[in-house]
């Protein structure tokens, strides 16, 4: 028996807990990849080498004007690093302060306040560029561009339609049901209105809309489709950024939306997926801390990638603080009505709402393994969303895996779940 001390990030801190590791298959850890050591180098590299497009000065005109659409607190992309380098070199450029705008890509999660804000892209941007919320509950607040052939209805935030160009940053990871964060994501869903995505969304019910899938998934293509209603007769210009665990930069991708984005995406198949040798009786995972776990709302991802590590009738133990409970009613009150995974995907099929979709989005993965949270969400909540149990440590949630699994069960250890992605061998 060779008995190890492990320390996952757990919210703002972290989980410690003793395991022998004889019985652990394979830690899942992303590949190793050298962070960039020159932020603003790098950023001027991407925008002056772009992929698929000309270089932005020979884009972007003095006295144009210019929307940078951001990330919200729940995906982190790191915008204070880049975003003065990109503002500066706007006014290299010709543009003014006051002839640009940041717009966050909130899709629909909650508003940012100032502070978040300010946080978001660094104070000295924040004191000289105006910043904006996209509520997508503001039908006014939006555009319309046209249906796609999916029957969705594209409505995009007023304030990216009004300027000559409009730069899409963020980061890249995989996603649950479109495939891929980062790109078109930005426009739609980021700044789209809440019926705009809602339809969209309705198609995770797809197979098709898997992890990793870009074309021909629903999702992606319908989002790529309502991107290029909007992008006719404009500029788009893309800035995706890929991070670590540790939230290093490891490359940076810039131009096309559309060619810029696969070019990155293939990098974070390299860097994010990892094999293992087989799924595993027991899989304990941290999604990483925050703003990862946030909610259960944005856990949930962690939980799509675990899944991929453990085996029929297994057991996921997920360090998940949730300091912001489930991160959405609807979500909760959806898995009140309807007990069941079977209950809650027939309800959506009939009736698609979003936040309920996170309802189906947790509770099927629940249909392979059982989750047990380390966590601070209240007990009686996580029972309702149909978790197996939630505890305070690693020590009481592997002692109720092995009273499911057995006292020899295998483990994987999966120290960043909301990034890596185990890939069995075939």
């Amino acid at each position: 028996m060779a008995i190890k001390k492990y320390s996952y990030h757990y919210g703002h801190g972290c989980k410690e807990f003793e395991l022998d590791s004889d019985r652990v298959l394979k830690e899942v850890r992303m590949a190793e990849v050298e962070p960039l050591k020159d932020i603003k180098s790098a950023v001027l590299d991407a925008i002056y080498h772009p992929i698929g497009t000309k270089p932005i000065n020979e884009l972007i005109k003095p006295g144009q004007t210019v929307a940078f659409i951001c990330n919200d607190p729940t995906r982190v992309a790191n915008s204070f690093d880049f975003m003065p380098v990109l503002i500066n070199e706007m006014n290299k450029l010709g543009v003014r302060d006051q002839d640009m705008r940041i717009v966050f890509a909130l899709g629909t999660h909650r508003l940012m306040t100032e502070e978040e804000m300010r946080e978001g892209v660094g104070e000295e941007v924040a004191g000289r560029i105006r910043m904006y919320n996209s509520d997508a509950k503001r039908q006014e607040d939006f555009e319309f561009f046209g249906t796609t052939s999916f029957g969705t209805p594209v409505w995009i935030n007023k304030l990216v339609c009004d300027v000559d160009h409009v730069i899409m940053t963020g980061s890249i990871v995989h996603h649950y049901f479109a495939g891929f964060g980062g790109g078109r994501k930005a426009i739609f869903p980021g700044v789209a209105a809440m019926e705009t995505v809602r339809v969209n969304h309705s198609f995770m019910l797809d197979p098709r809309a898997a992890l990793g899938k870009l074309h021909g998934n629903p999702v992606y293509d319908d989002q790529m489709e309502g991107v290029a209603l909007f992008a006719k007769d404009r500029s788009l210009f893309l800035f995706n950024a890929v991070l670590d665990d540790e939230h290093r930069f490891l490359k940076m991708f810039a131009g096309d939306y559309d060619k810029a984005h696969i070019e990155a995406c293939k990098f974070v198949d390299e860097v994010y997926g990892v094999p293992i040798p087989s799924e595993a009786d027991i899989v304990i995972a941290s999604c990483g801390g925050y703003p990862k776990d946030i909610n259960v709302y944005q856990m949930q991802k962690t939980m799509d990638n675990v899944w991929c590590a453990v085996r029929e009738g297994g057991v996921v133990i997920l360090l998940a603080e949730c300091e912001e409970g489930s991160g959405s009613k609807v979500l909760e009150e959806t898995c009140r009505k309807y007990n069941s995974p079977e209950a809650i995907e027939a309800e959506l099929k009939n009736n698609f709402v979003i936040g309920a979709n996170k309802a189906f989005a947790v509770t099927r993965l629940m249909k392979k393994a059982k989750y047990i949270l380390v966590t601070a969400l209240d007990r009686e909540m996580a029972r309702t969303m149909l978790f197996e149990d939630a505890v305070e440590s690693v020590e009481e949630a592997l002692a109720k895996a092995e009273a499911i699994v057995g006292k020899d069960s295998n483990i994987i250890l999966m120290p960043t779940g909301s990034l890596t992605v185990p890939l069995l061998k075939k």
